[in-house]
């Protein structure tokens, strides 16, 4: 299984992007998926993470209100929608799969990543 991540960019703050993780081929079996981020110099953070029905999720509260985590009717796309962004908010910001009907919070829980998109935003 690959993860392919892309939608990342530059935007001022207050802006909004979206983000898109491909699974690699149609989800034969069931992966929660997730976003983290990892700022310069900083260890990777959890972003949100959604269950494989899509009917559960959650955020880091640094990003609650303001990040929304969705899938696509095929299951094998992952969104993030953010909005209203922040100068913090700029990262590498990473898709994971998690081989499980549940959501993750942790990044050991997570069985596969994407490459990495770069978000910047500037003040």
């Amino acid at each position: 299984v690959q993860l392919q991540a892309s939608g990342g960019g530059l935007v001022q703050a207050g802006g909004s992007l979206g983000l898109s993780c491909a699974l690699s081929e149609r989800a034969t079996s069931t992966y929660a998926m997730g976003w983290f981020r990892q700022a310069p110099g900083k260890e990777r953070e959890f972003v949100a993470a959604l269950s494989w029905s899509g009917n559960s999720d959650d955020y880091a509260d640094s990003v609650k209100g303001r990040f929304t985590i969705s899938r696509g009717n095929a299951k094998n796309t992952v969104y993030l929608q953010m909005n209203n962004l922040k100068p913090e908010d700029t990262a590498v910001y990473y898709c994971a799969a998690d081989v499980s009907d549940h959501k993750a919070l942790y990044l050991r829980e997570y069985d596969y990543w994407g490459q990495g998109t770069q978000v910047t935003v500037s003040s």
